[in-house]
C-alpha cells in the first residue's frame, strides 16, 4: 500500500513503525497480539496509563525501568505498596515520576487482585468484552 513503510528487511509494516527504531520491534512482535497473561495485561494497562500524555517511544524507552520499580508488574506485590514505595518511585529517574499516575497503578494493582477474586483471571475479565469475530469489519490494510 502506498502508506506502508518498508522495513529493514524489505516487508511492509505500518506506516507509524518508520517513526522510531524502538517501534518496528514493538509492532512486529507486540502490537496487535492477543494476551491472555494477567501480568501482562496488567502492564499494558499501566503502561497506557503512565503514556497519557506523552508519547509511546517515551514508555517504550522506558519499560525496562518500569519492570524493575513494579516488580515486573506483579499486581500482588504492587497492591502492598505505600507512602514510602510511593516515596522511592518518585525518586526513580528511570520511570515517569507523575504522584497521581503512581498512586493510580497501585490502586489498579488492589483493583485487580479484586477482579481476580470476582472473574478468576484479569484476562477472563477482560476478553468477555471482544466482539464476536463474525460482527467484526473487513480489515482495513494487510500491512
Amino acid at each position: 500500500m502506498a502508506n506502508d513503510f518498508i522495513a529493514p528487511d524489505g516487508y511492509p509494516r505500518c506506516q507509524w513503525c518508520g517513526g522510531a527504531p524502538e517501534f518496528l520491534p514493538y509492532h512486529d512482535n507486540e502490537w496487535g497480539f492477543p494476551v491472555a497473561d494477567d501480568q501482562r495485561l496488567f502492564e499494558k494497562l499501566c503502561l497506557e496509563s503512565f503514556q497519557s500524555g506523552l508519547s509511546w517511544r517515551t514508555i517504550l524507552n522506558k519499560r525496562e525501568h518500569f519492570r524493575a520499580a513494579f516488580h515486573h508488574f506483579d499486581f500482588h506485590q504492587i497492591a502492598h505498596f505505600g507512602a514510602g514505595d510511593v516515596q522511592r518511585l518518585l525518586q526513580d529517574a528511570g520511570i515517569i515520576r507523575h504522584r497521581g499516575k503512581i498512586e493510580a497503578t497501585i490502586n489498579n494493582a488492589r483493583r485487580a487482585q479484586e477482579m481476580v477474586e470476582l472473574e478468576g483471571s484479569l484476562a477472563a475479565f477482560f476478553w468477555r468484552f471482544e466482539p464476536d469475530a463474525s460482527s467484526l469489519p473487513p480489515l482495513q490494510t494487510q500491512a
